[in-house]
């Protein structure tokens, strides 16, 4: 009975949590469709580029409403989870658009290489992944540029050249909840992002490897190959 009764109180709370991150982007659409209305009237260049720092932190804000959804559904993803062959320059093409406000915001340089590749995976949890790598990338690089890149067949590579992850705090920085150093001082790092990659990756069982070195930006790779099985 104890064991139903908590089964039944954490069911309750997910519940609770997966309405709420719906309601939610009820009124933060409402904002972005009033922020962009005062755009179109607002004539004072000062006033512009306030309403377009507000749409900056709505669209962050929508993100966070994203990740929660994702934390919820990851206790189960093989029910949410469909595997074929997605077009890989696709997917990172749609992320680097969704980010792209930002890219011009912080004045950061984009170099994507040619990504023609054919992965079996799923479509949109592998695009969570990409966007969440990219959303680190924006928030730690302050100058500089973030090169996405195939460095073999059907290895992509997401590298920036921000502020990095010290040599301690390397082999933990997937763990649900840890910041690191670096982390801690941004303030705004929550220890969720980098754990919830991990989890989706080895869900697709693909590889996710992190490369860094503190004050010389961090290269994070991900392994989409799979081993080719023959049948007789």
């Amino acid at each position: 009975e104890l064991i139903f009764e908590d089964q039944k109180r954490y069911t309750e709370m997910m519940d609770y949590y997966g309405m709420w991150a719906h309601q939610i982007k009820t009124p933060i659409a409402a904002m972005r469709i009033l922020v962009q209305s005062g755009m179109d009237r607002e004539e004072n260049e000062e006033n512009q580029k306030l309403f377009r720092q507000l749409q900056m932190e709505l669209f962050k804000t929508e993100q966070y409403v994203e990740m929660v959804l994702s934390y919820l559904k990851i206790g189960d993803i093989a029910k949410d989870m469909v595997l074929e062959r997605c077009d890989l320059g696709k997917v990172v093409r749609q992320s680097v658009k969704k980010y792209s406000r930002l890219f011009i915001l912080q004045k950061l340089s984009l170099e994507m290489g040619e990504i023609a590749e054919i992965v079996l995976t799923d479509e949109k949890w592998l695009s969570f992944v990409v966007e969440q790598i990219l959303s680190n990338a924006l928030k730690y690089t302050k100058s500089g540029s973030v090169s996405i890149y195939l460095e073999q067949e059907g290895v992509l590579v997401i590298k920036d050249t921000g502020i990095g992850i010290s040599a301690e705090d390397l082999p933990r920085i997937m763990e649900k909840g840890y910041t690191g150093y670096n982390g801690r001082i941004d303030k705004r790092s929550t220890g969720i992002g980098l754990y919830l990659c991990k989890k989706v990756m080895d869900n697709l069982h693909h590889q996710l490897r992190i490369d860094s070195e503190d004050g010389k930006g961090t290269k994070v790779v991900l392994d989409l190959r799979r081993t080719q099985l023959d049948l007789e």
